[in-house]
């Protein structure tokens, strides 16, 4: 059985004790892959490092999250674009210390649920990297946190950009995730489907699941019944066995299924 982590944070600093230990425990558990999303210019160092020491396992992303987006943002992108202009044209060559290719433009959209305070600076960054996404020939990976109609009202703005990719920890209603389907995007689903009140299982419960990938999170969002832990890639079982049991297949079909969605998505 193989299945893919399409989101965690693994360089995360709640990892610096054993973060080898962990990678390796969830390659043993089964995950393969391992994408990794950015958060801003302090992150990109630490993630890449991560994907030359596992180059077979670990897949960078490029982006600025949208709870980095603050007075600075527009600096904060010209390192995004720099990073995206150095490393996507070359090809991945798994050696430590040698450039990597990034896999999608993410994590990256707007964020409500902290502050409103810089949402126009939000749908800006979106807008732009929404742009740079197309250019460059790459999915993204999309944030959405109390914004689910801000995020399509930018994402039908910019249709001619092409956008498509992800939409993250997906855990809206049954018609906001056709919603998102419609316009191109696959669901990221986490932990949160383990979560007795959350309603993501009835949701989803028709999507098909060519429509859904698997994610961690990790270190947030851990499932139950280690939720209050910290979360690992390893725990992305939890979620297939959720998932398994609200299709009524088995986990098997959940890993063969969701890990050639994430192909599809990721080219890898």
């Amino acid at each position: 059985m193989i299945l893919t982590d399409t989101h965690t944070h693994l360089y995360a600093s709640e990892f610096d004790t054993d973060r080898k230990q962990v990678v390796e425990r969830a390659i043993a558990a089964g995950v393969n892959k391992f994408f990794l999303p950015n958060i801003d210019s302090t992150s990109v160092k630490g993630m890449l490092s991560l994907c030359n020491q596992f180059p077979e396992h670990c897949f960078p992303m490029i982006g600025l999250h949208p709870t980095s987006v603050k007075e600075n943002y527009e600096e904060e992108l010209v390192v995004v674009r720099k990073y995206l202009e150095e490393h996507s044209p070359l090809p991945r060559r798994g050696v430590r210390g040698e450039a990597l290719k990034f896999y999608a433009v993410g994590e990256i959209g707007i964020d409500l649920y902290w502050d409103k305070t810089f949402l126009t600076q939000q749908q800006l960054a979106f807008e732009t990297q929404i742009k740079w996404a197309n250019e460059f020939g790459l999915p993204i990976v999309i944030h959405s946190r109390n914004s689910f109609n801000e995020i399509v009202e930018v994402l039908q703005k910019n249709k001619s950009e092409n956008p498509h990719g992800i939409f993250h920890c997906f855990s809206g209603n049954k018609e906001q995730a056709e919603k998102a389907i419609s316009l191109g995007f696959k669901l990221g689903i986490g932990g949160v489907l383990t979560y007795k009140n959350s309603g993501l299982a009835q949701a989803i419960a028709d999507i098909d699941m060519k429509h859904l990938v698997l994610e961690t999170d990790s270190p947030y969002l851990t499932p139950v019944p280690h939720r209050g832990k910290r979360n690992e890639s390893g725990y992305i079982t939890l979620v297939a066995q959720k998932l398994a049991e609200i299709k009524n297949i088995s986990v098997e079909e959940v890993a063969e299924i969701t890990t050639a969605n994430a192909k599809e998505v990721f080219g890898v």
